[in-house]
């Protein structure tokens, strides 16, 4: 159920990092691991990026990242950050004036490779911008994009390559006292990716940005995605998650706060539990999740939900959730409403019943939290 007790096989101790600010939404430290999305419409389409930023946001994005690579970029960025219900990290890559345009538009912090700008006083240009402006910045580096010195050192990218190259980036920004940042060093190689997280997560002490980068379409990205990042978040290494699908960009969020749910890391919305359905079903599960779980996707309250199509483990499951169905005989079902047997069900309107259930317990916990804090003033 909502409030379950303590288990210490399911406790994860967080790597210790220091905190930066990305605007408003804290990184690191003991912050809830924040969840991140990146728009894919163009920066100078204003109305469509504002729109994809707001859709991100109602889907749980704490965190935007907006693509800078011109100036009429940058210069829409500034309208965009103004409009955004959420902070947003402008995506620069190699000319360092458009990171001090977005710094002046409003961007809450600058993704950017400090080396792949030029000289220092570069580097130095974009920091006092940077610090000027409350801007932090995320050094990111990627397998496909190494530098030249370093695959011809390693011969190919590697863990040890991606190590090295944030290093290097990392010691840029250091040496002008600069340390309100965080690190990603992704690679679409999952072995690659989670080596050099786990190798870079030992030395160094900032905020880490975890992801797989180029993960693949919806269905094969999320696996990719879920063995990459779960592997690491259980291993209590990364403090916000990028989840990088040829998807839209609220399914990147939804699928980021599905693996957070899974590991007890996050809590947001409906999770439903619900059996793969065999000749024992007594409704037609498989449609009955398909349908509640759409249905359920405005409850941003952290809620479990058991569909299970008989009572061979069904009361079981219901037992450990807020609101539980178990399939009976003769078209009857049992309902159960924080574990215990509450009532029966026809097999008619079943998702319409279960979806009323679901919102009514919302507006209860809802009215409750209202009244104890007026209890509070």
């Amino acid at each position: 159920m909502t409030g379950q007790a303590y288990r210490p096989y399911r406790q994860i101790d967080r790597r210790k990092s220091r905190k930066i600010q990305v605007g408003s939404v804290a990184v690191g430290g003991d912050a809830p691991i924040s969840v991140q999305t990146m728009t894919n419409t163009l920066t100078t389409d204003v109305a469509a990026t504002i729109a994809q930023i707001e859709a991100s946001a109602v889907a749980g994005a704490d965190i935007v990242r907006v693509s800078c690579p011109d100036e009429a970029s940058t210069i829409a960025l500034r309208e965009i950050c103004k409009n955004s219900p959420v902070p947003i990290v402008a995506d620069i890559h190699f000319h360092y004036r458009r990171a001090l345009e977005a710094a002046d538009a409003g961007a809450a912090c600058l993704r950017i490779n400090p080396g792949n700008i030029g000289s220092a006083d570069r580097v130095t240009e974009v920091v006092r911008a940077a610090r000027a402006n409350g801007c932090s910045m995320r050094i990111g580096v990627n397998g496909g994009s190494l530098e030249r010195h370093l695959l011809e050192k390693y011969g190919e990218p590697c863990p040890e390559a991606l190590v090295e190259s944030a290093l290097e980036h990392a010691k840029l920004l250091q040496d002008n006292n600069f340390h309100e940042y965080k690190i990603s060093v992704k690679a679409s190689d999952v072995f690659m990716a989670v080596a050099a997280y786990q190798q870079l997560s030992e030395v160094l002490d900032c905020p880490l940005h975890i992801g797989i980068t180029e993960a693949g379409g919806l269905r094969a990205g999320t696996v990719k995605s879920a063995i990459g990042l779960g592997n690491l978040l259980w291993a209590g290494i990364g403090d916000t998650i990028r989840v990088s699908l040829s998807a839209d960009p609220t399914e990147e969020v939804r699928v980021a706060y599905e693996m957070l749910k899974s590991l007890g890391l996050r809590r947001r919305g409906v999770t439903v539990i619900s059996c793969p359905s065999c000749a024992r079903q007594q409704f037609d599960v498989i449609s009955t999740v398909q349908e509640i779980e759409e249905r359920l996707k405005h409850i941003n309250k952290p809620l479990t939900v058991s569909i299970i199509g008989c009572v061979v483990n069904g009361p079981g499951e219901a037992r450990e959730t807020d609101i539980g169905l178990t399939g009976g005989g003769k078209d009857t079902h049992q309902v159960y409403i924080s574990g215990l047997a509450h009532h029966r069900l026809q097999n008619d309107d079943i998702v319409e019943h279960v979806v009323s259930l679901v919102e009514e317990h919302v507006a209860r916990l809802e009215s409750e939290a209202d009244s104890a804090e007026l209890t509070c003033k």
